[in-house]
């Protein structure tokens, strides 16, 4: 088997500011309201598809509308390169060692595909949290960005590839455009790819361009450890080299293991383990197999080894992990 699938969520924070960023978004009310006309859009397809909870897939293959009337347990994940916008409620994410936050009218913006927990907060039936949850087409958005006419300029040095940022102004509009598109699914061949267009023009035409452009320029570090570690997603089951992982990135040893870790808050190591694990979930979940066949075809040479690590990630056995994931698939809630 070669890679795996992945599933699926803008002020960028310094790590000095995380906590209290916490803190800020936990305990506060939001400082920017939701604009009635997105919410009572997300509200009409929900309804429109029967109503409840889960994640509403629209006639767009990308785009995902989510609603949840309860807090649920932290759901690991391999997260694509996506836009997540919060328009009731609030979110958390926790990729490697960081936490983050994010509110009404927020968003999470992730650069590369990455191993992470998300979870809603203090979702309740009389209060849910609704969302709309957008993946990045990167050839589509590295078109957009070779015709500006003044492209944005990248932070210099490694960040993290996860942010969060507001949402207003002509980026909530294009959004509400999406979203009453999937109303009319007769017009999503036509209008559909411009309005995605729409959408990455305003993202790099707007406060946090730099960021956003790390995703589709060459040559960038982020750009080189992307390389890096689609290359570590194609290869997770073999034995780690991360000599061989800086050879991909064009990079030092050093060099590489530093921006890894600053972009995705993990070591190479840790990330393989998020990847196999992830994995081994996915084949229990799937294709039915047990412990051991899960532990041996993503290159775990124990089956104790596996059961412990996966215990120590996911908080919980891989026989009961699985239970209670297929109960959450079977919710809507992934």
């Amino acid at each position: 088997m070669t890679g795996m699938p992945i599933t699926a969520e803008i002020l960028p924070f310094p790590a000095s500011q995380i906590d209290r960023r916490r803190e800020a978004v936990a305990y506060a009310p939001p400082a920017v309201r939701t604009p009635a006309p997105l919410t009572i859009a997300a509200l009409e397809y929900i309804e429109s598809r029967g109503g409840g909870q889960g994640r509403f897939q629209t006639p767009m293959a990308d785009v995902h509308i989510v609603r949840s009337f309860q807090t649920i347990m932290p759901i690991h994940n391999m997260y694509r390169p996506s836009l997540c916008v919060v328009l009731k409620g609030q979110k958390e994410i926790l990729f490697g060692e960081t936490k983050l936050y994010y509110a009404e009218m927020e968003c999470l913006v992730v650069n590369v595909a990455l191993p992470a927990s998300g979870r809603m907060l203090d979702a309740t039936p009389e209060s849910p949290y609704i969302g709309v949850m957008i993946d990045f087409d990167v050839a589509m958005l590295r078109e957009v960005l070779q015709q500006l006419p003044k492209p944005p300029t990248p932070n210099a040095g490694s960040g993290p590839c996860v942010f969060v940022g507001k949402v207003d102004g002509t980026l909530a509009d294009c959004i509400l455009r999406l979203v009453r598109m999937a109303q009319i699914p007769d017009a999503v061949p036509v209008l559909y790819p411009a309005a995605m267009r729409e959408l990455y023009y305003w993202l790099l035409t707007g406060p946090y361009g730099g960021e956003v452009a790390k995703l589709a320029l060459p040559e960038t570090q982020a750009e080189r450890v992307a390389r890096a570690l689609h290359y570590l997603r194609e290869h997770y089951q073999e034995p780690l080299r991360v000599e061989q992982l800086a050879e991909v990135a064009m990079m030092s040893a050093s060099s590489f293991h530093q921006h890894f870790k600053a972009m995705t808050s993990m070591t190479p190591v840790q990330y393989q383990k998020q990847l196999r694990l992830l994995e081994a979930r996915r084949l229990m979940v799937s294709d039915n197999a047990n412990v051991s066949e899960a532990a041996y075809q993503v290159g775990y040479e124990s089956v104790s080894q596996f059961s412990r690590e996966y215990t120590r990630s996911f908080g919980v056995a891989p026989k009961r992990d699985v239970m209670n994931f297929k109960a959450m698939l079977a919710a809507g809630m992934r």
